[in-house]
């Protein structure tokens, strides 16, 4: 039931976007071309104040995170997607929608134990950045230590989304099992081993713990390297489902223009980045990067 609830959800939200105006029919067979045709949702008009682009943003945002990385990757193909839905899936990278900051603080100093005034000097009323799992704040540390004074941004998971993924993940078992069953091309792509694979992984970004270990291992593994500057976790400030590391500035790697301005040595830049990849994979072992432009 639950399964099927969250179909009908899929559909109202595909409808309401009329996403189905986004679907090559001419390339479809005839059957579906037909049952297109005659689907209901066509006699709702297609909202004309939005772009094509953000209909399908904002589909992808309300249906939740499993379906915000699937925006995420498709953000990273221009060479497959039209450019003016590439330019509006870039958002889901770290501009989607936000949940309240009141939310946010209340999950702070519950998973800290502290009221937000004692840990932090100040802290910001707006996020920097939202994404699909988690948001982050600008803050200084409060105290008398040595971090006392340092910048940091804090990172707060969204709440209640594991109940969303849970939802999402057991739909996608079921049509994989119904793939494996009923077609033998979808056998090869071995679906529910995909599915498996995807369930560790998006479970293990809801735990801020282990992405504060894997960063702080990367800390260590590139301690000497003049490639590549990881910033400091603050481990008394961080728990499952919050995380607090040091604040460093950039210019994102698809602000092209930004680069160009202040004469960044483009073939030098691309160098150095496959170094840092494949030093990861190849030399430690160990790699630790959500590789979409937003986190670059």
């Amino acid at each position: 039931m639950g399964n099927l609830w969250r179909l009908w959800k899929i559909l109202f939200i595909f409808t309401r976007y009329r996403l189905d105006a986004l679907v090559p029919t001419d390339q479809l067979p005839l059957k579906i071309r037909i049952l297109l045709w005659l689907a209901p949702w066509r006699l709702s008009p297609v909202p004309s104040k939005l772009s094509r682009g953000a209909r399908l943003r904002l589909a992808l945002e309300a249906l939740g995170p499993i379906f915000v990385k699937f925006g995420q990757i498709l953000s990273t193909r221009p060479d497959l997607i039209p450019e003016d839905i590439v330019a509006e899936l870039k958002n889901l990278q770290d501009n989607v929608a936000p949940f309240p900051t009141e939310t946010a603080l209340k999950l702070i100093e519950e998973q800290l134990g502290q009221p937000i005034s004692e840990m932090f000097a100040e802290f910001s009323e707006k996020p920097l950045a939202a994404a699909s799992i988690a948001q982050v704040y600008a803050a200084r540390l409060f105290g008398e230590n040595s971090e006392a004074g340092k910048e940091v941004v804090v990172k707060v998971v969204r709440p209640g989304i594991e109940d969303t993924i849970e939802r999402d993940l057991q739909l996608l078992e079921f049509m994989a099992v119904l793939l494996v069953k009923y077609s033998a091309e979808g056998r090869r792509l071995k679906p529910v081993e995909v599915v498996e694979d995807y369930r560790h992984t998006i479970y293990g970004e809801l735990n801020l713990q282990i992405e504060a270990s894997n960063a702080t291992q990367l800390r260590r593994n590139f301690s000497e390297s003049e490639l590549l500057y990881m910033p400091e976790v603050y481990w008394e400030y961080t728990r499952n489902k919050v995380m607090v590391s040091e604040r460093i500035y950039g210019i994102p790697v698809a602000n092209i223009d930004e680069l160009y301005a202040q004469n960044t040595n483009m073939k030098l830049l691309a160098e150095r980045g496959v170094e840092i990849f494949f030093t990861q994979v190849f030399r430690d072992s160990f790699f630790h990067a959500d590789m979409h432009p937003g986190n670059i």
